[in-house]
């Protein structure tokens, strides 16, 4: 759940507001001075900040300042008495997100809350978002929220401003070529070429010609000269897909072209400068590979200067169900004129399946789901995840079977029930009171069940 830090000098309000945010769903930590609150900013971050601008030990602007210099995108809300509107306005020219003056109005303060959090999760949800991107060469949009994901956001982000060689790993459709996308667009090189070669899908005779080119006549049918991709991606970002491919004759080239920036054309007198970053990707094991004769040891390590893991789909939790959405509602508009949905079975159904493709097994499925549905309500028949090797739906196989009727029953609840309130949470961003409103239930009934199903 969402972690305010709170933090208020009079106990008494103090203890009101922590039971007004605690009561919404909010897990909150308590300070009682500025002092506590910067120890507090240092220990651990926080989504939210609420402060009172005047306290002991220190100012809400300290607190302020320390949880922006912290997290530059955390919201910070200040407090502040009648007559102390110049230090709120102040605040706000120092970043705060909004101020609340009191006496403090339970409803006014979570509707503040909610709205910070809310424009917090828009600038966050699709990170490394631009809403003018394409989908080949424009910034990319990695969408995700688990931990996996945002820590490789986080490093792909550090290591951009560099000019290190990057080598991504992961398997086979996890969006490898996005994050290269976004080392490219977050780097100086930005405004210049991003060029990708993939060195699986070019055959061993015409590699070397793809990434240096040729000179006139160097060979049978070379009859004008032609630039190589490093040419063409002169100040800017050579990616190299599926490096791991790339044959054992042109990889000492491509050391000497990292190293020296130096390039030669096939039938060249000289060599040809160039100025590019290099970054790869691969599926293999790359150490093995150099142990077994296959990849270049001074290659690899040159390759592998910031190596950055990408996590396959089945490890990201809940970004099954933000990219099944994103994709329902991009393919449905592409595809049918109008956004798709997806049933409650539907999402149950992706999230059992586990999804050996990766993100772009997940598109392809909704993509097919699209084209076939009625509705534009994606069942689980049109995902497609039945009859890939298994008897049952993903459905069926997230649900054990055996016993009576009644206990299959029982268990199939269970895991209904289950699948439906953590989606309704994921939709309201953690806030309990919300959570329970759309599902109908008390919000008493709603933790018993949260609790009972250790959510």
């Amino acid at each position: 759940m969402p972690d305010i830090l709170l933090v208020e000098d009079k106990e008494s309000l103090r203890r009101v507001l922590y039971l007004t945010l605690e009561n919404a769903g909010y897990t909150v930590t308590e300070a009682a001075d500025a002092r506590t609150a910067l120890n507090e900013i240092a220990r651990a971050p926080h989504k939210l900040v609420l402060t009172d601008l005047r306290m002991p030990n220190g100012s809400g602007l300290d607190v302020l300042h320390a949880a922006r210099a912290a997290d530059g995108e955390v919201p910070v809300i200040v407090m502040t008495a009648f007559g102390s509107i110049d230090e709120a306005v102040q605040a706000m020219k120092d970043g705060a997100q909004d101020f609340l003056q009191k006496p403090v109005d339970s409803n006014h303060l979570l509707l503040l809350v909610d709205r910070a959090l809310e424009q917090a999760r828009l600038r966050t949800e699709n990170i490394l978002l631009r809403e003018e991107w394409s989908r080949r060469y424009g910034f990319p949009r990695i969408i995700g929220e688990s931990d996996t994901i945002k820590r490789a956001v986080a490093e792909t982000q550090r290591v951009a401003q560099t000019e290190a060689t990057v080598l991504l790993l992961g398997e086979s459709g996890t969006g490898k070529e996005l994050f290269a996308l976004a080392v490219h667009h977050l780097s100086n090189r930005r405004d210049k070429p991003f060029v990708a070669i993939n060195c699986a899908a070019i055959p061993e005779t015409l590699i070397e010609n793809e990434l240096f080119g040729h000179e006139r006549g160097s060979f049978t049918g070379a009859s004008d000269r032609r630039q190589g991709k490093f040419e063409l991606a002169s100040d800017g970002t050579v990616f190299l897909d599926e490096i791991g491919e790339l044959p054992l004759a042109v990889q000492g080239k491509l050391l000497r072209a990292i190293e020296e920036k130096m390039i030669d054309r096939i039938g060249g007198r000289a060599p040809v400068p160039v100025n590019v970053r290099v970054v790869a990707a691969t599926n293999r094991d790359l150490q093995a590979a150099v142990e077994n004769g296959e990849f270049r040891r001074d290659l690899f390590f040159r390759i592998a200067v910031f190596p950055l893991e990408i996590p396959p789909l089945r490890d990201r939790g809940d970004d099954i169900v933000m990219l099944a959405k994103h994709f329902a509602t991009q393919l449905g508009k592409e595809l049918r004129g109008r956004e798709a949905s997806l049933s409650e079975t539907a999402l149950a159904a992706l999230r059992a399946h586990t999804w050996p493709g990766n993100v772009r097994e997940l598109e392809n499925a909704i993509e097919r789901a699209c084209i076939l549905t009625d509705t534009m309500v994606l069942q689980p028949a049109d995902l497609g995840l039945m009859g890939r090797g298994h008897e049952e739906s993903a459905l069926l196989r997230a649900i054990d079977l055996s016993g009576t009727l009644s206990e299959v029953g029982q268990r199939a609840l269970r895991f209904i029930e289950r699948s439906k309130i953590l989606a309704a949470l994921t939709t309201n961003s953690g806030n309990k009171s919300r959570t329970a409103e759309e599902l109908g239930v008390s919000y008493k009934t709603l933790l018993t069940k949260i609790r009972d199903y250790d959510l």
